[in-house]
């Protein structure tokens, strides 16, 4: 029997459980740690709450998390409750499946002012996280600055910019629909240091922007290259230079929408503000071998939120080689040490989409297979149950989960899908555990 641990119960981890049960069947044990008493990583805390057909592939993950050789061991924190080293010592391989949780920082004067967020943590707040619940976006102010032109930028946007109508058959979290109740922003500027030939937005993402009550995203036509100019492009991005043509024939908005307003070749250089954000200075730049360099000329945006989308990094963990150049976890091929191996973005840093995990989920399990060829006598399971006895650790199994599940479908407002706990203490509450 071989006795593997993955750190992380999101995509990855799902993804590399299923790949050791096709490799292995009956003959290997995996047990999924997760710092948080519920499952699923990404999909509960990272996917949009209006992306409700994307979060649906959780449920692949739980016919796998229902299998007899794979458990799911929540509210275990590495660090707090056990080592890696510990880990190592009790199974054949241990995965860190961790992903990108943390913010890349901005390096900008200003960014510690109140009122500026990382996505991370702007997500993580109205999806229910329980590390962000307690955030609270100051959103009294007309306008928003979002800073960065991927996918993430435009799902900050369209919540921001959507009606509580719109929002309605969301599992987005009751305190930030309250706070976006009260929203007092109607201008929402997204900053990009280069142009639309640049960008890494999907024309999925971009195309929904376009049939929102009360967006409406603008252009300036001066920053688009001509249309002849886009042939080179890979069809995807075609279209989304399709899109933004037509935002470039956006003009006179309603009184009661809401503008999103693309700002290419425009660098941040300064957060503004005293005790509290703002503003944003930006200077204007141009393309020079495909990157930007600044001009000189600079202007400020007046702004009471701001928040940088611009990409994330995975959290180090001690005893752990860490590449702080890539924000991930140091390694050749998702090895680390004998052993020790990562995957997904712990891996490859924040590239790719859901899916990509599921070849990464394989492709690390042909190498513990290749390391590790036969049954090491590692203690495995019992051993961490004997020792999470000792130490009076509280694992939620995924049982556990499932009841927490049926409280938050049951809690559910009329027309959504359920309503998150945002505290770890509410979860275990709702198991029966407490």
């Amino acid at each position: 029997m071989r006795h593997i641990a993955i750190v992380g119960s999101g995509p990855a981890g799902y993804y590399t459980a299923e790949a050791a049960l096709k490799q292995w069947g009956d003959e290997v044990h995996v047990d999924i740690f997760d710092t948080l008493p519920v499952p699923f990583g990404l999909i509960r805390t990272g996917v949009a709450p209006d992306h409700q057909s994307i979060k649906a592939v959780a449920r692949r993950y739980e016919n796998t998390a229902l299998t007899r050789n794979v458990r799911f061991v929540g509210n275990v924190m590495l660090g707090r409750d056990l080592s890696v080293a510990e880990l190592r010592e009790l199974y054949d391989a241990v995965v860190l499946a961790t992903g990108a949780p943390s913010d890349r920082k901005l390096g900008l004067p200003g960014e510690d002012l109140p009122g500026v967020f990382g996505s991370a943590a702007f997500v993580g707040w109205y999806n229910g996280h329980p590390q962000f619940a307690g955030l609270h976006p100051p959103v009294g102010h007309d306008t928003a600055v979002i800073v960065g032109n991927g996918n993430v930028a435009l799902d900050v946007a369209r919540i921001l910019a959507k009606s509580e109508d719109e929002l309605a058959g969301s599992d987005i979290v009751a305190h930030a629909l309250a706070t976006l109740h009260e929203s007092k922003v109607r201008r929402i500027v997204i900053l990009g240091r280069r142009g639309p030939h640049q960008i890494a937005m999907t024309p999925k993402e971009l195309g929904e922007l376009a049939k929102l009550e009360r967006a409406h995203p603008v252009v300036d036509a001066a920053d688009l290259p001509p249309a002849d100019a886009d042939g080179a492009l890979d069809t995807g991005l075609r279209k989304s230079l399709g899109l933004l043509r037509a935002f470039a024939g956006n003009r006179n908005p309603r009184a009661d929408d809401v503008t999103v307003e693309f700002d290419f070749f425009a660098a941040p250089r300064a957060i503004l503000g005293d005790g509290q954000v703002e503003g944003v200075e930006v200077e204007r730049t141009r393309l020079e071998n495909g990157k930007a360099v600044g001009t000189g000329e600079t202007y400020r945006i007046p702004a009471g939120l701001v928040i940088a989308c611009i990409g994330y990094q995975t959290s180090p963990i001690p005893e752990v080689p860490y590449d702080d150049e890539g924000g991930r976890f140091a390694n050749s091929e998702g090895r680390i040490a004998p052993g020790l191996y990562c995957v997904g973005w712990a891996r490859r840093g924040p590239t790719g989409t859901i899916g990509t995990n599921r070849p990464d989920g394989f492709a690390i399990v042909e190498k513990i297979a290749a390391d590790i060829p036969g049954d090491s006598g590692k203690p495995g399971r019992p051993g961490f149950d004997a020792l999470a006895e000792a130490r009076g650790i509280q694992v939620v199994r995924f049982t556990d989960w499932q009841k927490i599940d049926e409280a938050e479908v049951a809690a559910a407002r009329d027309g959504a899908p359920r309503e998150k706990f945002v505290e770890v203490g509410k979860m275990i509450e709702a198991t029966g555990r407490a």
